[in-house]
């Protein structure tokens, strides 16, 4: 049975903005394509952007911006799309709640990479953060008899945390193109202890927590490199705390980078670094694993799924940055216990694949519009 889906997320891949999200969505979405299953997406634009566009066989439909999509999506949807005979409609969760179960259009499967909760007032301003947090709290009521796709198990248990059936929520981790991230012996690790964080630079990714720790490494007189690869309204946050702690020859921000300059990133560098409160999965980590560099991350929800402490990286508690210091000067002066980790790390990573991703999903909407017997 080939069924016809529309998902209804805030960004495609072509959005300057786009994140983790976006690459989800497309690695899935794009597989569930060449199944031979039809996916149109209704998603917010950009200054510039077209309305339309074709996507890995995807029909994409822009309507709205960053902010005004959540007001918009619906009444597109009535306008263009209530017609269209789709079997499921995939609400991409990822920021807040669009309703779309109230809709009136198809059935509906909501797919949750994480929840901000107070999380929100670390990164936006207190009146947005306020309203996130608010928009939130619907969720209960929106999604009380709606199947969830959850991208870890930290992200499930917070959703049943919020009242959410246990039973109609299923964990499909992300994946990761193994063919691409793998060890390269020829890639040399870098010649000074370094470490990377790779990644959009938000308030709430706590880059700062790092450069702090690094500050106290060098007032130890211990030597350590932190590369910044990623772009973000938080950089000028960033740039000018270094400049206040005097760290501009040890902090190097590269901007964004292209997907060789990360592969070659994430091989040579001693330690990726992922100081987040909160993650859906984290899937910076298994990328780095899978090139066999170990990550010293939160001890938070979401990375605690894509981190084994001790067996494939390190988790520390969120924004103690003695703590931060301390591991950093232990794994970089130690490098049996970084290949150790690094090692676990590959063994770990090649479990995910997005082809099981997109196994789990096509299983998860067939069973929305035809229930198997005996499962939910």
């Amino acid at each position: 049975m080939t069924l016809r889906v529309l998902v209804v997320n805030w960004q495609d891949r072509e959005n300057p903005l786009a994140g983790g999200a976006e690459i989800h969505f497309h690695e899935v979405f794009s597989r569930l394509v060449q199944r031979g299953h039809s996916v149109d997406l209704l998603c917010s634009g950009w200054p510039g952007a077209e309305p339309r566009t074709q996507l890995d066989g995807i029909d994409v439909h822009r309507t709205g911006g960053r902010l005004s999509f959540a007001l918009r999506a619906r009444s597109y949807f009535r306008r263009h799309l209530s017609d269209v005979p789709y079997d499921v409609l995939v609400e991409d969760l990822n920021k807040v709640p669009l309703a779309t179960p109230r809709w009136g259009g198809p059935p509906v499967v909501v797919l949750v990479h994480h929840l901000f909760g107070t999380t929100a007032f670390r990164e936006a301003s207190f009146p947005v953060a306020l309203g996130t947090w608010l928009m939130e709290r619907r969720i209960p009521r929106l999604f009380a008899d709606v199947p969830a796709i959850a991208v870890s198990e930290s992200t499930r248990q917070d959703w049943i945390a919020r009242g959410l059936p246990a039973d109609r929520v299923r964990v499909i981790p992300n994946g990761i193109a193994l063919d691409h991230y793998r060890p390269d012996p020829s890639a040399t690790p870098f010649d000074d202890p370094t470490v990377l964080f790779l990644g959009r630079l938000k308030r709430y990714k706590s880059v700062d927590v790092v450069v702090r720790a690094v500050a106290r490494l060098r007032d130890r007189g211990v030597k350590v490199r932190f590369l910044i690869a990623g772009k973000g309204d938080d950089e000028p946050r960033i740039r000018a705390l270094v400049d206040r702690l005097g760290l501009d020859d040890r902090v190097d921000f590269l901007g964004f980078v292209t997907e060789a300059e990360k592969l070659d990133l994430l091989r040579r560098s001693w330690l990726h670094v992922l100081p987040s409160p909160k993650e859906g999965w984290g899937i910076t980590v298994v990328e780095a694993g899978a090139c066999g560099t170990a990550s010293l991350a939160s001890d938070a929800p979401g990375l605690r799924d894509s981190v084994r402490d001790g067996e494939t990286g390190v988790l520390v508690p969120y924004g103690e940055i003695d703590q931060w210091a301390s591991e950093l000067e232990r794994l970089l002066a130690d490098r049996a216990e970084r290949e150790r980790l690094g090692a676990g790390a590959i063994a770990y990573a090649q479990q995910f694949t997005w082809e099981a991703a997109a196994d789990g999903v096509e299983e998860v909407l067939r069973d929305r519009v035809a229930p198997t017997p005996g499962r939910t």
